[in-house]
């Protein structure tokens, strides 16, 4: 999956008690086509980053900058508190590039 889109709140990082790092960031992508209405919609999908990626994607993106993400899809599934069974599809990141942000000096490609 490769997605552009504008991040919707500044990156956060935690680590897991094996010492991994992972951070879990929502972008905003445009639709490519206009509804009934006329109106370009926007999706937020859900973006799991993982270890040297989360820990540059958090030093160097602030809410509103544009990213690229390439990555695969995932499935998961999790009982809520009432028993209920939910799913979830999310991104789980391979590559992000820093497109476009506040700070030019914040430019880069990081990869694992």
């Amino acid at each position: 999956v490769v997605l552009v889109g504008r991040l919707c709140a500044d990156p956060e990082v935690v680590t897991m008690e094996e010492g991994r790092q992972r951070g879990v960031i929502s972008i905003a992508v445009n639709r490519t086509f206009k509804n009934s209405e006329g109106i370009y919609e926007t999706d937020f999908i859900r973006c799991v980053l993982w270890n040297n990626i989360a820990l540059n994607t958090f030093e160097y993106c602030h809410t509103g900058d544009v990213i690229g993400i390439k990555g695969r899809l995932q499935t998961r599934n999790y009982e809520d508190e009432e028993k209920n069974k939910k799913f979830i599809m999310e991104v789980i990141a391979e590559k992000v590039t820093f497109l476009t942000s506040n700070n030019k000096n914040s430019e880069k490609e990081r990869t694992e």
